[in-house]
């Protein structure tokens, strides 16, 4: 409900929005003919936003009390616009033509593809038609300016308004409507007979009338001012060659033009330049829109008047220009006129038009013909209906071009001058680069078919004179250069330097030079035994030489002084070695329950972990020396990493839910090794095989006292136990539900805290378990799948067997 009491609004008042609801009374006073095209435009999309259609627009109207008269102006606006199967079948997708689309797109509106129907052929034809986009063009209305002042020479009649303004000792205004006899009604005059003046007669017989009751009027005291209110509506007849034939009411202000433009204008047989006004039953005027297009003439783009008719003629003679002109279309012909003033409308010939000879294709009696029509005879030549002309583009080809590339200093395009030499060509490209490649230079020349050549010739001799060689019409003189007939030279330096990599030769380079280049040297970087490696060039073959570079040794000082002066040669590496004496600091970390922990600088390569732990201040009273651990790294680049990921995985496998499964996660992650330390032995003897030497990166982990075993694999319960020093192997099983039936027994094995793996030994017949220390971890593993013989196998076997005991039978009644 509240949608339609808006489009009510939106109906009565052509606006988007209101402050207020008007009132009924206002709502009864409000005019159609005061809206502006514009306005009707965003009434009618408010109203396709809210599914109203054409149709409902007379119930919605009639629920609000709305006179009958303005919903007929209002439809008759829409209509005029165009804008009437818009509000037709909303519930539908629009199908929306191809120019239509072209023309949303323009504007901005997003038309889905599915929408988009192509033209019948019908409409091609139309819209190639010159003066057609008028029609067509929701931009250009023609719509008649109801806000200028009343034209002089406008007629009054029934239904315009006149405003009536007294002012001065007296002061009153009446805005009275001119009755169908033709007559206003003044307040205490009475009925004054207006109707075929114009606004300055009906002025001096309103003032006429009035000086009989204001006396002030004749004294020069009081004034009066007759204006034109709202204006009265025609009906007005288009027929013939319309698109839309029929009968269309228009405001009285409008022209010929509007009435094509409401009416579609004219259709595919129609005439743009044969329009009738027929009025009272004879023709008034003929109107050409061709003036209009052409000059911009609307001279006789008369006011229409009530009940006139607007006749298009069918054409007469049409032609069609086509190619280089700057309007191609189709064009109608009045008698007279010549094929030059059709290309004047046309807009003329294009810049690349080719004016010679214009190709006609002409219908006669019996079948169609070609006509070749000279330039000289384009101003007098008649065209005919149906003809079609092509104007044709001059040849996408030079009479006097050649061109120079390469190493001049200004190559391009260049006109043949007569008998012009290379040499003059090039003088006039400014010459020869210093890189030119003087041997040889080459001419693409095309042969007298057109069949490509080419011609070498000495670029030297060229230049000195020796040799003279002459150019033709689209000869293409190539100049090469000797940087780009040869691969790019390069060096390339790696090492310690700060910026290694490669870098283009210069002539007379040194390796010192290269490593300014370069950034300069490391730190790290030696002074000594400086390499290049050079390649073997322009070397005979030899089949006993098994050399594949040239290797030289030299050194450099710190200051890259001049020293070794050695001069490098195209693609030589040159390699900045490590000072074999440089050690960067190395750290180590120790954590855990030792009484200071946290990194730790290595003082020397003979550094033991017993060193470490002094220098730590030894084990806290707490500590589980049984547990500890060392990490450290493993692999220095991604190729050594394949087997130890495996490693570290099968031995993560194993820590599932144990309590360093996180110290673990984090090795891995760091490409570390999880090592396992005797701490008792490395303390108890330092410097036995149990201290391992220290190394970057290493981290050594000493846990609290543990207290705790846990039980995993086939066991009926898996858990984690406390420990106790008397409890064995097979104790803590049996506490956990015993074996299953899939268990192992002679495969089980511990983890130790420190990583150290000890497995069950067989004694005889007998299983020797591992002794259980605190934070051991119990594995019980699972048989392997056994399966069963098949049928064949089984048949297999017993065959085998049978076989088998019928020999062993066989030789002992032989050997009896």
């Amino acid at each position: 409900m509240k949608k339609l009491i808006l489009v009510q609004i939106f109906l009565l008042v052509g606006v988007c929005a209101f402050a207020q609801i008007p009132s009924p009374t206002q709502i009864q006073q409000m005019r159609v003919e005061n809206l502006s095209d514009e306005e009707i435009r965003q009434l009618v999309a408010e109203m396709k936003r809210n599914n109203v259609s054409f149709d409902q627009i007379d119930s919605y109207a009639q629920q609000k009390s709305i006179p009958a008269s303005e919903v007929v102006k209002l439809k008759d606006r829409i209509r005029m616009l165009n804008l009437d199967k818009e509000l037709t079948g909303n519930d539908k997708p629009p199908v929306v033509k191809q120019e239509q689309a072209d023309r949303s797109v323009n504007d901005g509106t997003i038309i889905s593809a599915k929408d988009i129907q192509p033209m019948t052929e019908e409409e091609r034809k139309r819209a190639k038609i010159f003066g057609s986009e008028l029609f067509s063009n929701k931009n250009l209305t023609f719509e008649p300016n109801l806000r200028l002042p009343t034209p002089p020479n406008y007629r009054l009649a029934a239904g315009d308004e006149l405003v009536i303004d007294v002012y001065g000792y007296s002061e009153v205004q009446h805005n009275l409507k001119v009755s169908p006899e033709g007559h206003v009604r003044i307040p205490y005059v009475g009925p004054v007979y207006v109707n075929g003046l114009t606004m300055e007669e009906a002025r001096i017989r309103v003032t006429k009338q009035l000086s009989t009751i204001y006396g002030g009027i004749k004294s020069g005291n009081t004034f009066v001012q007759v204006s034109l209110g709202t204006i009265r509506s025609i009906r007005v007849l288009l027929i013939g060659e319309v698109m839309r034939p029929g009968s269309y009411t228009l405001p009285s202000l409008a022209t010929i033009a509007n009435a094509l433009y409401v009416s579609g204008g004219p259709g595919e047989n129609g005439s743009f330049r044969d329009i009738q006004v027929i009025r009272n039953g004879q023709p008034v005027t003929t109107f050409d829109l061709y003036d209009f297009l052409r000059d911009g003439d609307l001279t006789n783009n008369i006011v229409l008047q009530d009940q006139d008719i607007v006749k298009v003629n069918p054409y007469k003679t049409r032609v069609e220009l086509t190619g280089e002109v700057k309007r191609p279309a189709i064009f109608e012909v009045k008698e007279g006129e010549t094929l030059q003033d059709v290309i004047n409308v046309a807009g003329g010939y294009t810049d690349i038009s080719f004016k010679d000879v214009i190709r006609a294709y002409r219908i006669n009696n019996r079948e169609r013909e070609v006509v070749n029509i000279a330039a000289e005879e384009v101003a007098t030549f008649q065209p005919s209906s149906g003809d079609k002309y092509f104007i044709d583009a001059v040849l996408n080809r030079f009479t006097n071009r050649v061109m120079i590339s390469g190493a001049v200093f200004h190559p391009g395009e260049y006109a043949l001058e007569s008998n012009m030499t290379v040499a003059d060509l090039i003088k006039k490209a400014d010459g020869v680069k210093e890189e030119a490649s003087l041997g040889r230079a080459i001419i693409f020349r095309l042969k007298e078919d057109y069949t490509p050549a080419g011609i070498s010739f000495s670029l030297e001799d060229v230049l000195s004179g020796k040799q003279s060689v002459a150019l033709s019409r689209e000869d293409s003189v190539v100049i090469y250069s000797k940087l780009e007939l040869r691969e790019d030279y390069q060096v390339k330096i790696s090492g310690q330097v700060n910026t290694p990599g490669y870098f283009a030769y210069i002539d007379s380079l040194h390796v010192e030079d290269l490593i300014l280049m370069a950034g300069g040297l490391r730190d790290a970087a030696s002074l000594k035994r400086v390499e290049v490696a050079r390649r073997i060039r322009g070397k005979d073959y030899n089949p006993s030489d098994s050399a594949v570079a040239i290797v030289a040794q030299f050194d450099i000082t710190a200051d890259l002084s001049p020293l070794a002066r050695f001069a490098l040669q195209p693609f030589d590496e040159v390699i900045i070695r490590k000072s074999p004496t440089y050690v960067e600091q190395a750290t180590v970390s120790i954590d855990g329950e030792v009484v200071y922990p946290g990194a730790y600088t290595i003082n020397s390569k003979r550094e033991r972990i017993s060193d470490l732990m002094r220098r730590a201040g030894g084990l806290r009273p707490e500590a589980y020396s049984e547990g500890a651990v060392l990490l450290r790294k493993t692999f220095v680049n991604s190729s050594d990493s394949a087997l130890l990921e495996s490693k570290l995985q099968v031995y993560y496998n194993k820590l599932q839910d144990s309590a360093d499964i996180y110290n673990v996660q984090n090795a891995v992650s760091r490409k570390e090794q999880l090592l396992g330390i005797n701490l008792d032995e490395i303390m108890k003897h330092p410097g036995s095989k149990f201290d391992l030497y220290l190394e970057e990166g290493d981290v050594i982990r000493i846990p609290k006292k543990l207290q705790t075993v846990q039980l995993f694999g086939e066991i009926y319960f898996p858990k984690k136990v406390r420990y106790d020093k008397g409890i064995r192997f097979r104790d803590y099983i049996r506490g956990a539900g015993g074996f299953t039936s899939n268990a192992l027994k002679r495969r089980g094995y511990i983890v130790y805290a420190n990583g150290e793996v000890k497995s069950t030994r067989k004694l005889l017949f007998f299983n020797s378990y591992p002794k259980v220390k605190p934070g051991a971890e119990i594995y019980i593993p699972k048989k392997g799948e056994q399966k069963g013989l098949s049928g064949q196998e089984a048949v297999a076997v017993t065959t085998g067997i049978a076989s088998l005991a019928l020999i062993i039978v066989t030789i002992l009644d032989r050997i009896r």
